[in-house]
């Protein structure tokens, strides 16, 4: 099994020391007393208000489960929280445009479409889920991405950023799709996996997280050879570099300005709920199940698989627009018709 790495960046603010100058008298004088300084009046506690949140079943509401169920469990009265778990980004969409929820965790381009349609409507606060496709077969003969040289890959998610990234990383490795690399499209996730059941020897299948996990639950002969998170990373070169990315939370801009001290706050609460389930995996897996996101027993065996992490700031841009940029050579219509501008990057 090849190694994995996790990324986890939580979202804090900086404080700043304050240098008090003493005074003294002349020379002749005694010293004076210090200067009384005025007591300083307590900040004022921002008003609680209603945070509405939507998220995908998947990985990209799995690192939301902690948060979600001290919200349920009465533990978190600084704003009103609440959130919906819904099956399809088409679902998001309309919630977003008619202002009826306030954040929502969404596939990375679908932020940047978003963005577009609604003419700098949202703003991507976190980056919550890296790549989570991964190259399988049965067998052993992929130790690397050019061992795909002559075989090939089925997938599904034709024309949209799972096509996208497999490109990029067969192009980078000097793979050249249609000739040293056959793609086979199919509809659904089960159909690549029966597709390499099938076939002689020479077929691979694209498969995405928890479905890898759900899939060796039937075979156990299905084998991870390629994290294409890692591969993606692997071609990075130069000061500027990108990554795969899955999922990331947005907030709708006129929200964020009317109340930055609530998306900061979630921002803290989502860092502490990520951390808590990639270091208490069993745990975690039982609030996803809990939460009908996916089977706890699949959720245990996933989430160390699924990147769920929690990037902010200078490093989200870096990485998202980088991502962005991939996606927008290839079509782009992937990311709305442009990559987003600086605004589109709360808190970088």
């Amino acid at each position: 099994m090849i190694s994995r790495r996790r990324f986890l960046e939580v979202a804090g603010a900086g404080a700043s020391a304050l240098a008090l100058a003493a005074c003294t008298g002349s020379n002749d004088e005694q010293p004076s007393k210090p200067a009384e300084q005025p007591e300083e009046e307590p900040e004022e506690q921002a008003e609680p208000v209603p945070v509405r949140t939507t998220a995908l079943k998947g990985p990209t509401a799995m690192g939301l489960v902690k948060f979600m169920s001290e919200v349920d469990a009465g533990n978190l009265a600084d704003n009103g929280y609440s959130f919906q778990i819904v099956a399809s980004p088409d679902e998001v969409t309309p919630l977003i445009a008619k202002g009826e929820t306030d954040i929502a965790a969404v596939p990375a381009n679908l932020a940047s479409v978003l963005y577009n349609k609604t003419e700098k409507g949202v703003r991507v606060i976190a980056i919550n889920t890296l790549g989570v496709l991964y190259i399988c077969e049965l067998g052993d003969s992929v130790q690397s991405v050019v061992d795909l040289k002559g075989k090939t890959i089925y997938a599904s998610g034709k024309g949209s950023t799972p096509e996208y990234g497999l490109q990029y990383v067969l192009e980078k490795n000097g793979l050249v799709v249609g000739e040293d690399v056959q793609i086979e499209w199919k509809s659904e996730h089960a159909e690549c996996v029966q597709a390499i059941a099938t076939s002689s020897g020479d077929a691979v299948a694209m498969l995405p997280q928890p479905f890898v996990t759900t899939a060796q639950t039937q075979n156990d002969k299905i084998r991870v050879a390629l994290d294409l998170t890692e591969e993606w990373d692997a071609v990075q070169t130069g000061d500027e570099k990108s990554s795969m990315i899955t999922g990331v939370a947005i907030v709708r801009a006129a929200f964020a300005d009317e109340n930055p001290a609530a998306v900061d706050a979630f921002l803290a609460h989502y860092a502490e709920s990520v951390d808590f389930v990639n270091d208490n995996v069993a745990e975690g897996a039982e609030l996803v199940g809990s939460y009908d996101i996916v089977p706890a027993a699949v959720a245990e065996k996933a989430i160390p698989e699924c990147n769920i992490v929690c990037v902010t700031g200078e490093e989200m841009k870096e990485r998202l627009s980088g991502y962005l940029e991939v996606l927008a050579e290839q079509n782009p219509e992937a990311v709305g018709g442009a990559v987003p501008g600086d605004d589109f990057y709360y808190g970088a």
